[in-house]
C-alpha cells in the first residue's frame, strides 16, 4: 500500500477535488456573472413549460449545461492545451539509424557496408 502509485493516486484525487472547487468557483464568481452582464439574464432556472399538467424546467438544464461549457473552456485553454503543447515540443524525434538502410523491395533493414540482401538475396551496389 506504501508504494509511490497508490500514494499518487491519493494526492491526485484529493487535487484534483481542491481543483475542482477552484474551478467551479472561478465559473460562478466570475465567469457566469461577466457573461450575465452581457446577455443580461444570470440565471435561467426559472424557464419551465407545461406539458399535460407537468412542470418542465428546462431552465436548470440550460443552467447545468451552461457551467459545463464555462467549465471546459476554463479548463481546455488555460491549461490542457499549453501542457499538450509543451509535452509534443520535449518528445524528441527518433534519429534514423545511419548504419542501416531501408529496401523498398522486400521491407526490410540492411546494414550499409552489406552487398547482398540477407532477406531475398539481391546483390546491393557498394558503399562509395
Amino acid at each position: 500500500m506504501l508504494r509511490g502509485n497508490v500514494v499518487d493516486l491519493a494526492v491526485a484525487v484529493v487535487l484534483g477535488a481542491a481543483f475542482g472547487s477552484v474551478v467551479t468557483s472561478l465559473v460562478g464568481d466570475l465567469i457566469t456573472p461577466l457573461i450575465a452582464a452581457l446577455v443580461g439574464e444570470p440565471d435561467f432556472s426559472a424557464l419551465t413549460f407545461t406539458l399535460n399538467g407537468s412542470d418542465l424546467q428546462y431552465g436548470s438544464f440550460l443552467n447545468a449545461l451552461f457551467a459545463f461549457a464555462a467549465i471546459v473552456v476554463a479548463v481546455f485553454f488555460p491549461i490542457v492545451r499549453p501542457v499538450n503543447a509543451l509535452i509534443s515540443r520535449s518528445r524528441r524525434q527518433p534519429t534514423p539509424d545511419p548504419t542501416t538502410k531501408h529496401r523498398p523491395e522486400c521491407i526490410s533493414e540492411v546494414p550499409i557496408i552489406a552487398t547482398r540482401c540477407a532477406h531475398c538475396a539481391i546483390a546491393l551496389a557498394p558503399v562509395a
